[in-house]
């Protein structure tokens, strides 16, 4: 009689965890979920661009006349140590676009901006400067070296996203 009744208790045990089991994958069928990615949060990032080219050494970039399809979702500025800029974008394509300015050592700041990105042998004129190209396994990049500091466009954008962004850059 003992010997039956353990049975009978494994047995039963198993058939609930079947189950749940069972009513777990219907849960998860039935109720509905999403895997996309979050919706980014658009930021003002006017009081931070202020600030910024109030204290810091060179002039500061932001984009002046992008259409409203670019989402402004980061800003930093840190004066306490090589006046570091930042401002992220996602771009049209929801792809990520920064504008990052330091007086940091060009070689230190780039690698450490493009997410060590490495130079090309690849220019292009925008406006009236001479950017250069980096291209790297996360992030690609535009660099332009001068005016006391290191201005770099990057990001998981195209090298045309990037293009835009660097065409709208104004420093006043």
């Amino acid at each position: 009689m003992a010997g039956t009744k353990g049975k009978q208790s494994v047995r039963d045990m198993i058939l609930s965890l079947g189950l749940i089991g069972l009513m777990a994958g219907v849960i998860y069928i039935f109720i509905p979920h999403d895997d996309s990615a979050p919706d980014l949060k658009r930021v003002d990032y006017r009081v931070e661009l202020l600030t910024a080219r109030r204290a810091a050494s060179y002039p500061v970039a932001a984009p002046d006349g992008l259409p409203t399809e670019w989402k402004p979702t980061s800003v930093r500025y840190d004066g306490s140590e090589f006046d570091v800029w930042h401002l992220g974008f996602q771009d049209p394509d929801g792809q990520y676009v920064a504008v990052e300015q330091s007086t940091q050592r060009a070689p230190v700041f780039i690698d450490s901006a493009s997410q060590g990105a490495r130079a090309t042998k690849v220019t292009q004129r925008i406006g009236d400067r001479t950017w250069q190209r980096y291209e790297g396994d996360h992030y690609d990049a535009l660099v332009l070296k001068g005016d006391g500091a290191t201005t770099v466009v990057t990001g998981t954008a195209s090298f045309g996203a990037l293009t835009k962004m660097a065409q709208a850059l104004k420093t006043s």
